[in-house]
């Protein structure tokens, strides 16, 4: 299975959510997904320094083992070519991918390896949440779900989502990305 491969091989880590839905062979994931691994510590063969790159927050849905839906918050759209190359073999045609970005100031779509990634902008907020109002999902909805079938909820509500941004190349939206900067006001005073 896909999911105890990646979990095998140390690509899931925060791991919020992970097992089956109430639809047989499908499964849910969310936590944070793996997109460069750390370097191995000094004279070992498997230990690991943390990772030097994520897809944050990252929720996705995995049937016939492959992941036909996937969401999450990339620091920088430079990351997006790593993700695709890293995980594309198990990506599914039609993969619905809604990826937030925090370096783009507007939405766009961009195709890469055969799947349209609609990119949104991020500014602050959990993930989850924010995918949750910009697919206009009530709390009503997910009220007595599983956590799995939460994730398969927005999955079903993300097929038809259709944002009204233009389709760019990748080179148009790294044109495209600005500078941010972080508030350093943050925890207690």
């Amino acid at each position: 299975m896909l999911l105890e491969d990646y979990q095998a091989k140390g690509l899931l880590t925060v791991t919020l959510v992970n097992g089956q839905t109430g639809t047989p062979g499908v499964y849910a994931y969310r936590g944070d997904l793996v997109l460069k691994e750390g370097g191995l510590r000094d004279g070992s063969t498997t230990d690991r320094k943390p990772p030097e790159a994520l897809l944050i927050h990252s929720a996705f849905i995995v049937e016939n083992d492959k992941i036909v839906f996937i969401n999450g918050l990339l620091p920088t759209l430079d990351l997006l070519p790593v993700f695709v190359e890293k995980y594309k073999a198990d990506l599914a045609e039609g993969c619905v991918a809604l990826i937030y970005v925090e370096n783009i100031a507007k939405g766009m779509q961009v195709e890469l390896a055969g799947v349209t990634y609609k990119l949104l902008p991020f500014k602050e907020g959990l993930v989850w949440n924010e995918i949750l109002e910009e697919l206009y999902i009530e709390k009503y909805e997910l009220k007595n779900q599983s956590a799995e079938d939460k994730v398969a909820i927005a999955y079903a509500a993300a097929k038809t989502y259709n944002p009204k941004t233009p389709v760019v190349s990748y080179e148009e939206a790294q044109a495209n990305t600005i500078v941010v900067v972080k508030d350093a006001a943050v925890g207690a005073i």
